[in-house]
């Protein structure tokens, strides 16, 4: 069996696929497919039509970070683009291709050492489980000998 090609479609849902999903699975891929209006407008009309179907809407948008997620992103993106333009000063265009250098590197510092810290908790919770289950195994043979 080969691997699909990294760049091919993706292969269309069949309709048994689409039956099978929840309401709401369907609902939420519509709503994804016409962008954060859509969801601002599903929220609006929730609050309209029963308050809490407003509400509900709009945690659900914050804990998924469907509300912010593309705001975020655009607003970066633009800053990206403004820090690469040249402001015809040489010397201050070097400065801040420096400056923004360094600041990525020790951003990808900081981000690989929270990726360390967190498989390090991981490490210690898993652990401390693994003993935890050692001495009750004990324990359950000591007390049936």
């Amino acid at each position: 069996m080969t691997a699909p090609a990294p760049n091919a479609p993706a292969p269309a849902a069949s309709p048994m696929a689409q039956e099978a999903k929840g309401w709401f699975s369907r609902a939420e891929e519509w709503l994804d497919a016409r962008g954060k209006g859509a969801w601002i407008a599903a929220m609006v009309l929730g609050f309209i039509l029963f308050w809490p179907i407003g509400l509900a809407l709009l945690a659900y948008m914050i804990w998924s970070k469907r509300m912010f997620n593309a705001s975020c992103k655009s607003r970066r993106h633009a800053m990206t683009r403004h820090a690469f333009k040249s402001s015809g000063n040489s010397a201050f265009d070097a400065y801040k291709a420096d400056t923004l250098r360094r600041l990525e590197e020790e951003q990808e510092a900081f981000e690989s050492f929270l990726q360390r810290l967190r498989d390090a908790k991981d490490k210690a919770e898993f652990d401390e489980f693994m003993d935890e289950r050692a001495k009750t195994a004990k324990t359950d043979d000591s007390v049936e000998a």
